[in-house]
């Protein structure tokens, strides 16, 4: 493809539209492949009507075997299409996520996460034989171990009412007006909510970035893309499913830009740089002497494992602890201590030596 298809939906084979795609075009991949539910019955509520299980034919698969084969092409596609600072999310149940799971280590992907979406209201197990499968896992993997990656941590924290998002995540099966229904019936077995979807997309990109889901189904991704300020590819090879994707997609309004950005921390994770990677990268040196601002007296040497000394009282802990021991309040040390720069002999603050460290890492991440 010589143009990226930026917003659209194609009707074809994941693998092989993905392995038309140009290489490193896309920011984050979600996929809700199929789940190989290996169902071998029906299933019946007490009162005998009939549940609506994932039957479909885009879930047989003749074995384990089979699945794996199918899993390992679609996960090499997607990590081809990826930037080498992108993430990918793939959610699924106990029938296939662990196998999920260990093909992506196999491929090089990093999990960062696995995301337990707990379901507040779950489907009984109307047979009464297990417990009742009340969560979903999502696993979330960079292409890269150790590359920036989009993390909005702020922005999540912020969502969970100013307290640090966990990795369990309680929201409501797809229902009511949300639900897609064809004469009264389910349009898709396996519709996301779209709730999942964007904390997804508030977590792991920013307004702009292109997302692709590789199994579109009735296009959830999609709109909620496009609902945030993000660009979407959907790859769906059910011509029905894609139609009513569209229409879907048509009928949703985007949110106004002026209230899409966050805190600005859609920044990558090494953007949250500890003092020690000074060290460890060379910017400054164990034995180095510090200078606190504004008193010329307040000197501290830098240790090898990232803390200072104070040099007048022997005193041993971060830059933050040291300066507060000088002021008796709280203070940022990155703004109160400075060095000595070598070619100038300026007394500069050491935040300098951070940004430059991060602009290595953005430089390296693009």
């Amino acid at each position: 493809m010589d143009a990226l298809p930026l917003d659209q939906i194609i009707v074809g084979d994941c693998i092989e539209v993905m392995n038309r795609l140009p290489e490193r075009c896309v920011d984050l991949v979600f996929a809700d492949p199929p789940y190989n539910l290996q169902l071998r019955q029906e299933l019946y509520r007490p009162n005998m009507t009939r549940v609506d299980a994932v039957d479909d034919a885009w879930d047989r698969f003749e074995s384990f075997e089979a699945y794996d084969e199918f899993t390992t092409r679609w996960l090499t596609a997607a990590r081809r299409v990826l930037k080498d600072t992108g993430t990918l999310w793939v959610i699924g149940s106990y029938h296939n996520i662990f196998r999920i799971g260990k093909l992506l280590q196999d491929l090089g992907f990093w999990i960062l996460n696995d995301i337990i979406w707990v379901k507040t209201n779950p489907m009984p197990n109307f047979r009464g034989v297990r417990f009742t499968n009340a969560h979903e896992t999502l696993i979330w993997a960079q292409k890269h171990a150790g590359k920036p990656y989009t993390f909005n941590y702020a922005d999540m924290k912020a969502l969970n009412d100013d307290v640090q998002m966990r990795s369990d995540w309680h929201i409501p099966l797809c229902t009511g007006r949300e639900r897609l229904r064809i004469d009264g019936a389910k349009a898709h077995a396996t519709q996301k909510p779209e709730a999942l979807l964007t904390r997804v997309l508030l977590a792991s990109t920013q307004p702009g970035d292109v997302v692709l889901d590789p199994f579109l189904g009735t296009g959830t991704t999609a709109a909620v893309a496009k609902r945030l300020g993000r660009r979407f590819i959907g790859i769906e090879r059910d011509a029905a499913y894609a139609a009513l994707a569209q229409q879907r997609i048509d009928a949703v309004a985007p949110y106004p830009q002026e209230f899409l950005a966050g805190y600005g921390s859609g920044r990558p994770r090494k953007e949250r740089a500890p003092f020690g990677a000074l060290v460890e990268n060379g910017l400054l040196a164990p034995g180095d002497r510090l200078y606190f601002r504004g008193q010329a007296h307040e000197t501290a040497r830098v240790l090898a494992n990232g803390h200072i000394v104070r040099e007048k009282d022997g005193a041993v802990g971060s830059i933050h602890q040291m300066a507060r021991r000088i002021t008796g309040a709280p203070c940022n040390g990155w703004e109160h201590w400075h060095y000595r720069d070598k070619s100038t002999g300026a007394l500069l603050p050491i935040d300098r030596l951070r940004q430059a460290f991060l602009e290595a890492w953005r430089s390296e991440g693009k």
